[in-house]
């Protein structure tokens, strides 16, 4: 009688144990026709983004509020960065997108300035007022060679 309390008591917890990892798994992946999805797709038009990877942070003063989902080239030869932009966050549509870095050499990442336009981006629409990327090696290299003026 012990023993078979003991493995009815382990199958138990071991169902229980899957049905946590499923769930978590769910959660995490943010399966959007089980979970309803957290995001909304939003692009930005840049003309350089040197530096800035897929799955890079989307901030708002300094609060992220996205990932970079992917970095593609458009039509006109414009790098086109996909976000997916926290839900609970509206972006007017006068805000502006910068390539930012994280100190020095840090990581790079995707800075909006938000506007006060009513009005705000939706679902699958492109930012297109954009400051892109400093590149600080030619900078510096202008700077060595006295090519500054």
């Amino acid at each position: 009688m012990k023993k078979m309390f003991a493995e009815i008591f382990v199958g138990i917890f071991l169902v229980a144990g899957f049905v946590a990892l499923g769930w978590l798994a769910l959660q995490l992946g943010e399966v959007s026709w089980l979970t309803g999805s957290n995001t909304y797709s939003l692009a930005a038009e840049f003309g350089n983004i040197s530096g800035v990877k897929s799955g890079a942070d989307v901030q708002v003063a300094g609060v992220r509020i996205g990932t970079v989902d992917e970095l593609s080239l458009n039509e006109d030869a414009y790098a086109l960065v996909t976000m997916k932009i926290d839900r609970s966050v509206e972006i007017p549509i006068d805000s502006i997108a910068s390539v930012k870095s994280q100190g020095i050499i840090g990581d790079k990442f995707i800075q909006i300035s938000l506007g006060g336009d009513e009005e705000v981006f939706r679902q699958g629409e492109v930012i297109r007022d954009t400051e892109s990327a400093i590149d600080i090696e030619s900078l510096i290299s202008k700077f060595a060679f006295g090519q500054v003026k």
